[in-house]
């Protein structure tokens, strides 16, 4: 029979492995972070993950229901196997240690949920709301566990969270049009006489690149904003935000800098580039 200590280390090492795995932009964050945390911080994203990946391999719609309400209870529930369930053994802890509310992690499931029943966005107001549920919610459970100054900090997240999200819904313009989706706001499209047919099929309309200069500027206030939240953690969990944070700022460039990649394919960054951003956020630090 393992010890608890072995037990313990058994989870919280499938929650490293799956979060290195997963996690192709945030691991380079997490790093930076002391034991407690990262393990904190790798088990909040691999629940995440697994909540989507749940969601995304049901055979059939009418199962979806039934899965997130499984999802509920997981959160719910007042113990959990190490063995059965490593990701919420170790994110139960957490959950205790750094006072994280209940209804934030079921507010992530019901962001999820939504993704299910919208596929469309009519306004900006939205948008915004369905950023805050997705990522900004998100943000304020890391920031609970990086332990934070001043209440600001969680006003700091919601706007972080919000640029994030929309960096990720300029970068995978491509990818969601394959599903039929479209995050982009059609009131904001129409004004820059651009057509849900367009974005389907991938077809950059003349004014395409004014409309990602648009939606830019917007990503890069909320970012610059919401980076201020770095003033009021401390500083390895500063660099571990200026690190996830500076990987987006990136992924946002190469989308300025070639307004038609999103209507192509993914924008992506190499291991080098991210290695670069984690040095000068270290450098930023000191």
């Amino acid at each position: 029979m393992l010890s608890p200590l072995a037990v313990e280390q058994g989870a919280e090492r499938f929650c490293r492995e799956m979060a290195r795995r997963e996690a192709k932009n945030f691991y380079w964050g997490f790093i930076s972070l002391p034991h407690e945390q990262r393990m904190a911080i790798y088990a909040l994203y691999d629940f995440a993950r697994q909540v989507d990946d749940d969601v995304d391999s049901a055979p059939r719609p009418d199962l979806i229901p039934q899965r997130l309400a499984a999802q509920r209870e997981r959160v719910r529930a007042e113990a959990h196997s190490p063995e059965a369930d490593p990701v919420m053994y170790v994110l139960s802890r957490a959950v205790e240690r750094y006072a994280i509310p209940e209804s934030e992690l079921l507010a992530l499931i019901d962001g999820v949920e939504q993704d299910l029943t919208r596929t469309r966005y009519a306004t900006w107001s939205e948008l915004r709301e369905y950023c805050t549920l997705v990522a900004s919610i998100v943000g304020r459970m890391c920031v609970r566990i990086f332990g934070f100054r001043d209440p600001a900090a969680l006003e700091r997240a919601d706007e972080l969270g919000i640029a994030l999200q929309l960096i990720n819904i300029m970068r995978d313009v491509r990818e969601d049009a394959a599903r039929g989706r479209i995050y982009l706001p059609l009131e904001e499209l129409d004004a820059f006489d651009i057509s849900e047919d367009d974005v389907l099929r991938g077809r950059a309309a003349p004014s395409w690149p004014r409309f990602v200069a648009f939606q830019s500027a917007r990503a890069r206030k909320h970012y610059a904003s919401g980076l201020r939240v770095t003033t009021h953690i401390p500083t390895s969990s500063a660099v571990c935000v200026r690190t996830m944070a500076g990987i987006y700022l990136r992924i946002l460039e190469r989308i300025e800098a070639e307004p038609v990649l999103p209507l192509r394919h993914r924008a992506s960054l190499s291991p080098a580039v991210k290695l670069g951003v984690m040095a000068r956020s270290w450098i930023a630090a000191l």
